[in-house]
């Protein structure tokens, strides 16, 4: 049944290759320390993860999208399914497995908006060549690809290459990062998007300025990406690109008191892949301008996914 309903359907503009995970959100005055257990106020089940949170916020923006995961053959994997369903997402290849439960995240967000977080990524580190092989012909034709890190980075390295090949715009955000990350993914992403912290693994340098950001930016350059870009929460980004000069600080609009920042560079990569696939004309600055500010919409409700904003909610000049 999906795969003739897809044969009628154009082909998917935005894929992900990636990580779903129900996430489990407790919100406290403050962030407990360690063997000291604290009173929540409220207590909430989500649905998280990096790959199906930016599959969801490009969804949302009205990219035609799919995804190619992998979760548990049990209630959260199930629900999780229909939740992609519900944002128009195809979930053709999406696997459920019996061998590892579906990814699961433990989220504590106090009062500012500061979190923590422990991820098990189970099913996800599962998703291996021939998952990626049954789902070739809708990463050839994609517009744009995203991988992250929370499923294994062999099976991202092989889907940035395999849509690398293709001529597909590959966008990776090296998330959650690491310091010994294979030389191949800096010069097979056309798009390299991280935030300070991952940045700081990546490159060794402390980033306490967009100034400092712009020289991490110009050290992944060397290391052979075309553009990088380096999240910096309420101070922006910085944009750095092998063909101009120097790193560009963009700021962001301020957020007076953010609700909840989780999730807040998910919906930035998500909307970024919408606008690299529906209006590839766009200044890569203007790009980036236009999806910070939905990621700053995020911000201001609580939960991930469920703070995403919808094309509908968002000023006209974005589209």
């Amino acid at each position: 049944m999906a795969a003739s309903a897809a044969g009628l359907q154009p082909d998917a503009a935005v894929v992900v290759v990636g990580s779903c995970m129900t996430d489990l959100v407790s919100l406290t005055s403050r962030l407990p320390k360690t063997g000291e257990t604290i009173h929540g106020h409220k207590f909430f089940i989500g649905f998280g993860g990096k790959g199906a949170n930016q599959c969801v916020q490009a969804a949302r923006l009205g990219a035609k999208t799919s995804i190619v995961c992998k979760v548990g053959k049990d209630s959260f994997g199930s629900d999780y399914i229909e939740n992609l369903k519900r944002n128009g997402i195809s979930t053709e290849f999406m696997f459920q497995t019996k061998e590892a439960s579906t990814g699961a995240a433990s989220i504590i967000v106090n009062n500012e908006g500061q979190n923590i977080i422990v991820i098990v990524a189970g099913a996800n580190l599962l998703l291996n060549s021939d998952d990626l092989r049954k789902a070739a012909d809708i990463i050839s034709r994609a517009k744009v690809i995203i991988c992250q890190l929370e499923i294994s980075p062999a099976t991202s390295l092989e889907a940035l290459t395999m849509a690398h090949k293709s001529g597909v715009k590959t966008l990776f955000n090296p998330a959650p990062a690491t310091a010994d990350l294979d030389a191949q993914f800096y010069t097979i992403s056309d798009i390299f998007c991280c935030n300070e912290s991952e940045a700081e693994i990546l490159t060794g340098l402390t980033i306490s300025s967009p100034a400092a950001a712009g020289k991490a930016g110009s050290v992944l350059i060397e290391r052979g990406c075309k553009i990088v870009i380096i999240t910096l929460g309420a101070e922006g980004c910085v944009f750095v690109s092998a063909e101009e000069p120097g790193p560009k600080h963009i700021p962001t609009q301020k957020v007076i008191k953010p609700v909840d920042t989780t999730g807040a560079g998910d919906s930035f990569v998500g909307a970024l892949a919408f606008y690299l696939a529906y209006y590839p004309n766009l200044p890569m600055e203007e790009m980036i301008k236009r999806a910070s500010f939905i990621a700053s919409v995020s911000v201001q409700s609580s939960g991930t996914q469920t703070s995403f904003p919808y094309k509908k909610d968002l000023p006209l000049n974005l589209f």
